[in-house]
C-alpha cells in the first residue's frame, strides 16, 4: 500500500468532503504514524508500517508554521473554511495539544477570523482534562465512534488500550453536553478471516441508541474513499448512507454524509 503521510506541519489547503476548504495541521512525525487506534481503513496505513524515530514538532514550531502559512494565504487572498487537526495519527496525543489549540485560536482570530477550527479525533483521550477543555474551545470537535459494540470496534479500529470500552466512551461523550460532532466510518468486507460490517440492523440500532444518549450537535457519516491497508474492504453505497442518515435526522440531529 502507498500510504498517505503528511510531510509537513501545515499542509494544504485541500478540499475536504465534510468540511470544505481545509488547512491541515499535523502534530505527528512527518515520516511515520503515531496513533492509539490502528484502523483497518486508515489512509496512513497500519501503525507498524509507519514507525518513526522522528520527534513530534514542538509548540513553537507549530505556531511559527501556522502563522507563516496564514500570512501567505492572506497575501494571496485565499480563503479557508477551516483549520483541521488530523495528520499522521491522533492529534490529541501531542503533549502540548491544549496549548497548541490556544495558539491556533489566537492566530485564527488574527489572520482568518472567518475560519473554524476542527479536530478529527478517535476520542480515546477525551478523559484527559486538558484535552477535554481544549476540545470545548473549538467549533468542530469531531469524535469517532464506529460501532456501539466492542467486538466490532476491536475488529475495525483496533484500539491499543486493553481497557477501552464503549460504556466508558459514552459517559465521556456525555460530558460534552452535546457540544461535539460524532463521526462514523461505515465499511464492509473482511479482516483476518472475520466479517466486517457495521451497517447491519443490530449495528445501526445500537449506534442510534448511543446518539440518543449523547445527543451530538451533528453526526458525520462516511465510507472509504482511498486505498486502505486491509485490501478486503468495500465502500458502502451512498444510498445506504442516506438511509442511515435519515434515521439520524428523525432524532432531530443534523447529518453530514460523505459517500
Amino acid at each position: 500500500m502507498s500510504t498517505l503521510l503528511f510531510d509537513e506541519i501545515v499542509f494544504g489547503p485541500i478540499h475536504s468532503r465534510r468540511l470544505g476548504t481545509s488547512l491541515g495541521m499535523n502534530l505527528l512525525p512527518y515520516d511515520g504514524k503515531v496513533c492509539s487506534f490502528n484502523c483497518i481503513y486508515c489512509e496512513c496505513g497500519y501503525n507498524e508500517d509507519g514507525r518513526t524515530k522522528t520527534a513530534l514538532p514542538d509548540r513553537k514550531n507549530v505556531e511559527a508554521a501556522l502563522e507563516h502559512k496564514l500570512l501567505k494565504l492572506r497575501e494571496e487572498n485565499v480563503k479557508i473554511d477551516v483549520i483541521t487537526f488530523a495528520g499522521n495519527g491522533e492529534p490529541t496525543l501531542h503533549p502540548h495539544f491544549a496549548e497548541i489549540i490556544d495558539d491556533t485560536i489566537e492566530l485564527r482570530n488574527k489572520y482568518a477570523p472567518e475560519a473554524k477550527i476542527s479536530v478529527l479525533s478517535n476520542a480515546m483521550h477525551i478523559g484527559k482534562e486538558s484535552v477535554f477543555n481544549a476540545l470545548k474551545k473549538i467549533e468542530n470537535n469531531i469524535l469517532k465512534l464506529d460501532s456501539a459494540y466492542i467486538d466490532t470496534v476491536n475488529l475495525i479500529d483496533q484500539p491499543n488500550s486493553p481497557t477501552y470500552n464503549i460504556e466508558k466512551q459514552v459517559e465521556l461523550l456525555k460530558k460534552f453536553k452535546g457540544y461535539f460532532i460524532l463521526q462514523t466510518m461505515f465499511v464492509r468486507g473482511s479482516h483476518n478471516g472475520k466479517t466486517v460490517d457495521n451497517t447491519t440492523e443490530k449495528e445501526i440500532e445500537g449506534w442510534l441508541n448511543i446518539i440518543k444518549a449523547t445527543h451530538p450537535k451533528e453526526v458525520m457519516i462516511y465510507t472509504i474513499d482511498r486505498e486502505t491497508p486491509e485490501k478486503n474492504l468495500e465502500k458502502v453505497p451512498l444510498e445506504e448512507l442516506k438511509t442511515i442518515g435519515k434515521k439520524v435526522e428523525e432524532l432531530g440531529i443534523k447529518i453530514n454524509i460523505a459517500g
